[in-house]
């Protein structure tokens, strides 16, 4: 059927006049000329300018010639167009498109929506979506937000297989074909990898063993610190070295892996409050208050008691100076006694859920509420000894700490610290740093994730925890608190010289 304001004048003004219900056949009644249909005001607009025939769009042609049509216009136009066309604005009013018209073009517009609303929800969980779908949907996710992973070991392989000696070392080209990395059960890192896994924002790893406590542990975590760095400046078209929130955030933005560093193990202080605030000025933005031994200070996981009066005093310095408290490795004392110190949120770095697996490296469910009230987050750990307390786990193993840690603490307090290259039987599914996407996949599974949850445990949670201890740190620049002076007390072999 031809647009109404095709019609000759006479069968228009027939149809305005008729007061009739019919359709004329086909053509619509008095009430379907009322307002003047928008595409035939454009199209008018165009003609009837000065650059008519410039406007009119290539391909598109018009019933009869286009002074023809010009002249329609000028008679149909509504009147602030008619009146530029004819000189006249005493036409009646102007048409409007028959009403079926209008309600075929509304259930289009409703289809539309419909699609838009489905789409989302179709890849958003419940298992209506194909795999192939979720995963394209957290890669599109990851793209816009970071994953943030809270503990790699890698640098401590640097240290084993190259006593860091990395002039060689090309991380950027991939290490799975190259020895002693490729028949290594402890290696799952490299940059093609990381890019496969999406990885935004990386804690590297300052890992100090327990056999250097007491003895050089504080040279250890510099040089293991200095060789993070390094391996950061050698690969900058991929890493990027950052120390708070707003840096990491840019990195990914830039398309660069955050690179942040954890340094493992409270005995690399050496009792001393001066190395921390060494430690943190040389870029280090956790500590991870234990390893598998005690110090002088806090008890490692598996032993009983607590922080002494200077393990609280590191609690202290670390919230003043904006250094994460990380709690994995610590003894349920040890980490309460954290958590009612600290001001600040604090982090198992790379933990699971004790409730799911009952190792002491693992959170119980009294120390979960306690990291919600204080704002904290549990970054699960991948290593299968600690997801399933046996030799093998799966993806769904790992989700099931995930899921957990949801129900207890809540989905803000849950974040993801793998732990590779410092395991050597990872998850299967989660063979190495690739393999994140899929996990994450995963969890769109289940209609109570919904894309923003998983957003916030792939690593906004942990970005909420670094803005928060940059907010505490600021606050307490601000009320003038004064660095900490409190000392663990004589150590052996300790020394004080006086002038000769």
């Amino acid at each position: 059927m031809e647009p109404p304001w095709e019609l000759e004048l006479e069968v228009r003004r027939h149809i305005e006049n008729c007061a009739c219900p019919c359709d004329h056949m086909g053509y619509g009644n008095y009430m379907d000329y009322r307002v003047a249909p928008a595409a035939h005001a454009c199209l008018c607009r165009a003609i009837t300018s000065p650059h008519a025939h410039a406007a009119v769009p290539e391909g598109m042609t018009f019933p009869g010639s286009l002074p023809d049509v010009a002249e329609r216009c000028g008679r149909w136009a509504p009147d602030s167009l008619s009146a530029s066309a004819s000189g006249s604005s005493d036409e009646k009013p102007t048409p409007r498109r028959p009403r079926w018209r209008i309600a075929l073009a509304a259930l289009v517009v409703l289809a539309a929506l419909g699609a838009a609303l489905a789409l989302p929800l179709a890849l958003g969980g419940g298992g209506r979506a194909t795999p192939e779908q979720r995963l394209t949907t957290i890669r599109r996710m990851l793209r816009d937000s970071p994953l943030v992973d809270g503990h790699n070991d890698l640098a401590w392989n640097v240290r084993k297989f190259l006593h860091n000696k990395i002039s060689d070392f090309n991380l950027s080209a991939g290490l799975e074909g190259l020895e002693p990395w490729a028949r290594s059960r402890w290696s799952h890192t490299d940059i093609p990898r990381l890019r496969l896994g999406q990885v935004g924002a990386q804690f590297w790893s300052a890992y100090v063993p327990c056999g250097a406590r007491d003895r050089d542990a504080v040279q250890l975590a510099l040089e293991q610190m200095d060789v993070i760095k390094r391996i950061v400046e050698m690969n900058a078209a991929h890493l990027s070295l950052v120390t708070d929130a707003s840096e990491l955030l840019d990195a990914h933005r830039e398309g660069r892996i955050a690179s942040l560093i954890g340094v493992e193990g409270g005995h690399a202080l050496g009792d001393s409050l001066a190395v921390l605030r060494a430690f943190y000025q040389l870029g280090a933005r956790y500590l991870t208050v234990t390893h598998t031994c005690d110090n002088r200070w806090a008890r490692a996981a598996g032993t009983s008691g607590g922080l002494t009066e200077f393990g609280r005093a590191v609690v202290r310095e670390m919230n003043r100076l904006g250094m994460i408290v990380d709690l994995s490795h610590a003894g349920e004392d040890t980490a309460r006694d954290a958590l009612e110190t600290s001001q600040a949120p604090v982090v198992f770095s790379h933990s699971g859920a004790a409730a799911i697996c009952n190792s002491t490296r693992n959170v119980p469910d009294e120390l979960l509420r306690m990291i919600a009230a204080n704002g904290g987050v549990v970054m699960i750990n991948f290593y299968a000894k600690l997801v399933t307390c046996g030799e093998r786990a799966t993806v769904e193993d790992v989700v099931a700490h995930i899921n957990h840690v949801r129900r207890v603490a809540g989905v803000e307090h849950v974040g993801l610290g793998a732990g590779y290259d410092g395991i050597d039987a990872p998850p299967e599914g989660l063979e190495d740093v690739s393999r994140y996407p899929h996990l994450l996949a995963e969890l769109l599974r289940d209609p109570d994730w919904s894309e923003e949850d998983v957003r916030k445990l792939a690593g906004m949670n942990v970005v909420r925890v670094l803005r928060h201890v940059e907010r505490v740190r600021d606050e307490w620049r601000r009320a003038a608190v004064l660095p900490g002076e409190e000392s663990a007390g004589a150590r052996r072999g300790d020394c004080v010289y006086g002038p000769a």
